[in-house]
């Protein structure tokens, strides 16, 4: 199949399903002649072909998948690829026979956590989390599912899936099961990235907990409350609609996710219950934070008005006193007295006094 297309023109899905192909985005790579080989180790993480009794049988190159497929037994593949260009998301088509709008999300990218079916085959669109300085980057992985192959198109910041990979081919009796054990092992991967995030946050929020009770006002504090919480919502958002996926996947598409795998399906729903709980949590307990934040805050500044306003009424008593007598009146009571002035002084001082301890009993001072 692989000789025959090499010394022609390529045509697609993209030709064979829409007469008007010619005006779709991808149609001019659609019609792209070999121009060497897709096996880019930047793009091309890994083109793996497993036997039907779940054994790794050997590395190929992209243009042998198509070769792996047209044998008549339970053996299948598993790709790997990062930010592949149009051409090699095309070869992908061609070699899978992918469905072209699946590729063309697969492609753009930015998509909402989903899963669609397209015909024998199924379509998710996962996002993945993991912390870069102090900080969750998001990215997104797309898989496809067939009867014998398992597609995996990494972007952004996703952490690789060879590990996941490596733990399956250690079970060749589950890598029996085929490309649905792989999945399972593909989305626990991205479920378990989720945990040391949330488990960090939980760290820094305890950290953070001392800034907030602290008694100087720190403006920085307020600031990492709200960025956190704002990643741990952009978290939530990523994990949630996992839970649907995975009730999709562990009752519905039976000629695709074996019954063996449903169980493990089931516990990957588990741990994604566990992570939008400690998210939910966290998000409370930010919420409640930056509330009591804010109430210390002002209850601060209360303080210091009350404290400002009880040495405003000290200083008012003899501001009185002293603006009554400044007045240039020729009759007033003890004007002509040789004891007013030190009574005044006397009768100011005892005032003063009195004020003082009055607000200082009722904590104004």
């Amino acid at each position: 199949m692989v000789n025959a297309l090499k010394g022609a023109p390529r045509r697609t899905l993209l030709d064979r399903a829409d007469p008007l192909a010619a005006s779709h985005p991808l149609a001019d790579h659609a019609r792209m002649d070999d121009r060497g080989s897709f096996d880019n180790p930047t793009m091309v993480r890994n083109v793996v072909a497993y036997c039907s009794d779940g054994t790794r049988h050997s590395d190929i190159t992209v243009e042998q998948i198509s070769d792996v497929l047209a044998r008549q037994d339970n053996s299948f593949v598993w790709v790997g690829l990062y930010e592949p260009d149009e051409a090699l998301l095309l070869k992908m088509q061609e070699e899978f026979a992918l469905h072209p709008l699946a590729v063309e999300d697969a492609l753009k990218a930015h998509q909402r956590p989903k899963i669609e079916l397209y015909g024998d085959s199924l379509f998710l669109v996962l996002h993945t989390a993991q912390v870069v300085n102090g900080h969750i980057e998001f990215g997104e992985t797309h898989i496809f599912v067939g009867p014998r192959y398992l597609l995996t198109v990494r972007h952004g910041a996703s952490l690789p899936y060879s590990p996941a990979r490596e733990r399956c081919e250690k079970h060749p009796d589950l890598m029996q099961l085929g490309p649905s054990y792989g999945l399972y092992a593909i989305l626990d991967s991205v479920v378990d990235n989720y945990f040391p995030i949330v488990q960090e946050f939980q760290g820094e929020l305890n950290e953070l907990e001392k800034d907030i009770f602290a008694e100087d006002y720190r403006r920085e504090t307020i600031h990492r409350l709200y960025e956190l919480k704002r990643d741990l919502t952009q978290l939530r958002l990523a994990a949630s609609p996992m839970l649907d996926m995975l009730n999709q996947l562990m009752q519905f598409h039976a000629n695709l996710i074996r019954k063996e795998v449903r169980v493990y399906l089931r516990d990957v729903h588990d741990h994604v219950v566990r992570v939008n709980e400690a998210v939910d949590t966290m998000r409370e307990m930010l919420t409640a934070a930056m509330y009591v934040n804010l109430s210390l805050v002002t209850v601060s500044q209360v303080e210091i008005v009350k404290r400002l306003a009880g040495w405003a009424a000290l200083l008012a008593a003899p501001t009185l006193l002293t603006s009554w007598y400044g007045m240039n009146f020729h009759y007033m009571p003890e004007l002509n007295s040789p004891y007013g002035y030190p009574i005044m002084i006397a009768v100011t001082i005892v005032i003063c006094i009195g004020l003082y301890f009055l607000l200082k009993r009722i904590k104004w001072l």
